[in-house]
């Protein structure tokens, strides 16, 4: 199990840090495009999604996983762009698929006016997403890109 010590333990906890720190950006971004800019959830997900990752990118090259920086950066960088590109292929179909559903059960379980259920929505799904991809980020960065230290 890869939290049989307190080091790695420390190291998730500073990977969801850096994690939630992106997670901000990421709503943020989202959230402002999605209503400033009228852009659908898709493209303002993964435009947000874009920039959280290089927040995270230098957040856990710098604080969680310092050891690391063995490795050239533009090599790093790669690897952790081609965890994320298959990161982005689990949430694109769950900002798809979930956000209609969730928007219907706002709608029916509130009585909040369209707007604010969609606004709800589009975060809930945003953050159904964050979760399942903050897992597979965690262990796949872990095993590969940062597979360099102890």
């Amino acid at each position: 199990m890869i939290f049989n010590d307190d080091k790695e333990r420390i190291r998730f906890l500073k990977f969801a840090t850096v994690g939630a720190v992106g997670s901000v950006l990421d709503f943020g971004i989202m959230n402002i495009l999605t209503r400033l800019f009228t852009m659908r959830l898709v493209y303002a997900g993964t435009i947000s999604f874009i920039c959280a990752v290089i927040n995270n990118f230098t957040g856990n090259r710098l604080w969680t996983y310092p050891e690391s920086r063995s490795r050239h950066i533009l090599h790093q960088l790669g690897m952790f762009a081609v965890v994320n590109a298959a990161g982005i292929m689990i949430r694109i179909p769950i900002l798809h698929y979930v956000e209609p559903p969730m928007e219907n059960v706002f709608r029916r379980m509130t009585d909040w006016p369209t707007d604010t259920a969609q606004i709800v929505a589009k975060n809930a799904t945003l953050g159904v997403a964050i979760g399942f991809v903050l897992i597979w980020n965690f262990f796949i960065n872990r095993y590969w890109t940062y597979n360099d230290i102890d």
